[in-house]
């Protein structure tokens, strides 16, 4: 059956372990996501495009410091904030991609631009910069980005690394959000953007904006926003591998995007998870690890938000 539109939402694989998940912090994060799904629903129900879906439903993440992304973004181990995002179109597989940000208040908002632009696909830093600014995008000043809570994950970041030691914390290793939608037209889109992880080395892109690894879309398929282990996220281009079993194996979305994660990923220290949606609207949201923000919501079907299993 199909559903004349869908959408769900992610706010990252580093969640706040169980056992230190306060009954009101997790209905913040509820309340959040299920926000955002209503509001984001409503653009789906009136016609609105896949695209406008998931860059309205990332923007209102990366406003909001409770995710690793936009404003709250973690610090890299030099003490700065460097954001990345991309966006993807599954009418034409055209998208759009932004590394090493600060200061666009919505770096998707960046990679949008870029998306509907005949030039770069992928730009970082100054480059980046200089077309959000012509672009007009509001840009914000270093401290909207800044948190306290993010600054004392840096310092117990930096303290364990004095010592020689690693937290296995994973709301310090883990932090994305992102969003995958169906329209009522029959399309596909896919967002993704980050802070990145806690500590991280100044320069290093994860797969947050690499189109196959941490965002696709292709209208023949599904659409596909991912969190976790970047770099092996990378090297075994995880989102475009379940479209590729999708349409070379034949698997339903729920079949491929397990496999991904749970065979492909999982033993190699792929930890994360991701979010997507087939043009049927059916959707998948698995993970490997102890939670992920996520939520869903369709056209026949209430929103609905989990952190952990």
């Amino acid at each position: 059956m199909k559903h004349s539109y869908a959408l769900a939402i992610h706010g990252g694989a580093g969640v706040v372990p169980r056992a230190h998940m306060g009954e009101a912090l997790s209905e913040r994060y509820h309340t959040a996501l299920r926000g955002i799904l209503e509001r984001v629903s409503d653009l789906l129900s009136e016609g609105e495009s896949s695209v406008a879906a998931v860059e309205a439903a990332v923007c209102a993440l990366e406003d909001d410091p409770l995710f690793n992304a936009g404003r709250g973004a973690v610090f890299t181990a030099a003490g700065g904030q460097e954001m990345d995002a991309a966006i993807m179109d599954g009418r034409d597989r055209r998208a759009g991609a932004v590394g090493g940000l600060l200061g666009p208040r919505n770096p998707v908002q960046v990679a949008r631009v870029l998306m509907e632009q005949d030039g770069p696909l992928f730009m970082i830093g100054a480059g980046a910069l200089a077309v959000a600014r012509r672009a007009g995008l509001p840009f914000e000043s270093e401290d909207y980005f800044r948190t306290e809570e993010r600054q004392r994950s840096l310092e117990a970041f930096l303290e364990l690394q004095a010592r020689g030691e690693r937290s296995s914390d994973p709301s310090l290793l883990h932090g994305t959000v992102g969003a995958v939608a169906l329209d009522k037209q029959g399309n596909l889109a896919a967002a993704t953007s980050t802070g990145g992880f806690t500590g991280k080395q100044s320069g290093r892109i994860g797969d947050s904006p690499i189109i196959g690894a941490g965002t696709f879309a292709d209208n023949a398929t599904c659409a596909v926003s991912a969190t976790g282990s970047g770099e092996v996220f990378i090297r075994w281009t995880a989102a475009s591998e379940i479209a590729a079993r999708m349409q070379h194996a034949g698997e339903p979305l729920e079949a491929a995007a397990n496999h991904v994660v749970q065979t492909v990923l999982a033993p190699r220290d792929g930890s994360g998870g991701l979010i997507a949606v087939d043009r049927e609207g059916n959707i998948s949201m698995p993970f490997n690890c102890e939670g992920m923000y996520r939520g869903s919501i369709r056209s026949d079907r209430p929103a609905e938000t989990h952190i952990y299993r």
